[in-house]
Parts: C-alpha cells; sequence; structure tokens
C-alpha cells in the first residue's frame, strides 16, 4: 500500500501537465476540445520513470509505485478517453481529424527510433 503513495506525485504531475498541453494544443487548432491530454500525460510518466531510475534517483518503493501507477493509469484511462469526443472530433471537420491522424502516423513511424535510442546497453 505504502509503494502505491510513492509514484503518486509523479502520475498526478504527468496527468496535470499532459491535460494542459491538451488543452494548448486544441485552444492552438481552433478545436474546443483536449487534443493528446492522456496521450502527453502517459508519455510523460513513461519518461518520468526512465530519467528517475536512469539516474539513480528512485528507491525500490519509489520505482514499484510508478510501476503500479503506470499499469494502472495507461490500460484504463486509454480505454476510457478512446470513446470520448468520437463524434465530436468527427463533427469538427478535417482539421481535428488530421490532428488525431498526424500523432498516431508519428508514433508508427518514431517507434522504432524511440525504442533504438532508449535501449538498454550492456
Amino acid at each position: 500500500m505504502q509503494a502505491m503513495m510513492y509514484g503518486l506525485g509523479v502520475l498526478a504531475f504527468s496527468f496535470l501537465f499532459g491535460q494542459f498541453l491538451g488543452e494548448t494544443l486544441g485552444a492552438w487548432l481552433g478545436v474546443e476540445a483536449n487534443i493528446g491530454g492522456v496521450g502527453f500525460a502517459m508519455l510523460l510518466l513513461i519518461f518520468s520513470r526512465y530519467y528517475l531510475e536512469k539516474n539513480a534517483k528512485t528507491n525500490n518503493n519509489f520505482s514499484s509505485g510508478i510501476e503500479f501507477w503506470n499499469q494502472l493509469y495507461v490500460p484504463v484511462v486509454i480505454a476510457m478517453s478512446a470513446s470520448q469526443n468520437v463524434r465530436l472530433a468527427v463533427s469538427s471537420g478535417f482539421l481535428a481529424i488530421l490532428a488525431g491522424l498526424l500523432p498516431t502516423v508519428f508514433a508508427f513511424v518514431g517507434l522504432p527510433f524511440l525504442l533504438k535510442a532508449f535501449k538498454a546497453k550492456p
């Protein structure tokens, strides 16, 4: 139970900053919706964990707490957000659809490079 509390601060920061980025991107593109806030939060959580563990700024409790929230947050929130605002995005026009397609294409194209860049070195 105590280990779960250790990662909660990182999760909260990731969520709030991700929501801020999603709202800012939506306003910048002229769409009255949060665009990618959950995705930004998820990536920030993953990169924060990687950074903290790489620089030895965590202990076992902290690492297991972040791992717990990472395993819980990613599937549940992504599943919940997958059904939100789909109708609004489609009815908002081409720009909203483009804002969804571009990050998806970038993820498929950029994933091999990210995996190679962050691969653990023996």
